[in-house]
């Protein structure tokens, strides 16, 4: 068996069960079919169910939850997947994004208004009405920062249809502090190659193969020109970028009047959350450096190819359980955070 044969068969044994015979990889993914059964906890203080009997019988916080977010479009469900990960990337999975304001300093600017948040992070208004209405029905119980996490399992579901199903634990206290000059260190940018990218998610607790695997949220929602057109676009004479893919590009772009205009970050199937990013990737038709960077390496190389060549479920449950994962980074307990009362500010000091 080759070196390079050796490497694909033990990368797709840490993805499901493999056989080789007659010189041929005969994968199988296990289990064969994307199940809703409960994800393990990714936090010793978070549990599936979390709320079950906090509140009265009849409050389903969850459903609460699910029903807000099912009211809204695919863009605003891409934009409350983001949400998720911007929230846990600066300070932990604490709702701290969700902050307008936590102190009497006004020259202290919350995270929302950080360059990779503003003006492009949305979701926030799904999560104030579903806070407001369990709020009303289960006061000071619910955490902001567990809204947010159920939102993105929701999103992830219906933007999937129904094909990325998972329990989400609970159990997050919100955080009271939040600073727009923690997100620039914290959250990758688009400009990054592979190893910064690497860094970025070990700095969280998160490894290579998840950050290949949340990569694959980029085959939804929509990007500003201005987070691409730099490094991507000719005449930079760095990039693989499809030369009539730039093309098109350029052309969306293009702008008179200086505005910066968005497009969509998958142009195949623009508001599915499916595994056509990474057929994207393998065609050079992606938008961002970091996005290019999962070819650079010969392993990541080797998962993009299997995430984008066999059944779409293998790539489904590896996000599901990717999603667990980060949603567990940095856990705010109440010894140092809080229930708020509501998402866009602390409780009262007095």
């Amino acid at each position: 068996m080759t070196t390079s044969k050796l490497a694909v068969l033990t990368l797709f044994a840490l993805l499901g069960s493999v056989s080789c015979q007659s010189g041929g990889y005969y994968f199988y993914p296990t289990p064969q079919q994307p199940s809703p059964t409960p994800s393990p906890p990714s936090s010793p203080q978070l549990m599936v169910g979390y709320y079950k009997d906090k509140c009265a019988a009849y409050v389903d916080v969850e459903a609460i939850v699910k029903k807000h977010v099912k009211a809204t479009d695919a863009g605003m469900q891409a934009g409350l997947v983001r949400l998720l990960f911007h929230d846990c990337f600066v300070r932990g999975c604490d709702g701290s994004v969700l902050l307008d304001t936590f102190s009497n300093d006004t020259s202290l600017t919350p995270e929302k208004f950080g360059v990779p948040n503003f003006p492009s992070l949305r979701g926030f208004e799904v999560i104030d009405a579903a806070k407001a209405e369990i709020e009303a029905a289960c006061p000071g119980t619910v955490s902001c920062a567990d809204i947010v996490a159920f939102a993105a399992r929701d999103a992830s579901y219906f933007l999937s249809g129904g094909g990325i199903s998972f329990a989400m634990p609970a159990g997050r206290y919100d955080g009271n502090v939040s600073l727009a000059s923690e997100t620039l260190p914290n959250l990758p940018s688009p400009f990054t190659g592979f190893d910064q990218l690497v860094k970025v998610f070990a700095d969280k607790g998160l490894d290579a193969f998840d950050m290949i695997t949340l990569s694959g949220a980029h085959s939804i929602g929509r990007s500003h020109c201005s987070s691409f057109t730099r490094d991507r676009l000719p005449p930079s004479n760095t990039t693989d970028i499809d030369p009539a893919f730039a093309a098109t590009l350029q052309a969306s772009c293009a702008s008179p009047n200086g505005t910066d205009n968005t497009v969509m970050q998958d142009f195949k199937t623009p508001d599915v959350l499916d595994n056509q990013y990474y057929k994207n990737v393998l065609a050079h038709k992606v938008l961002f450096t970091s996005d290019a960077a999962l070819t650079t390496n010969f392993t990541s190389n080797n998962l993009v190819r299997a995430y984008a060549d066999f059944v779409p479920y293998l790539w489904q449950q590896k996000f599901a359980k990717a999603m667990v994962k980060m949603a567990g980074v940095e856990i705010k307990t109440a010894a140092n955070g809080e229930i708020r009362k509501t998402c866009r500010k602390v409780n009262s000091r007095s």
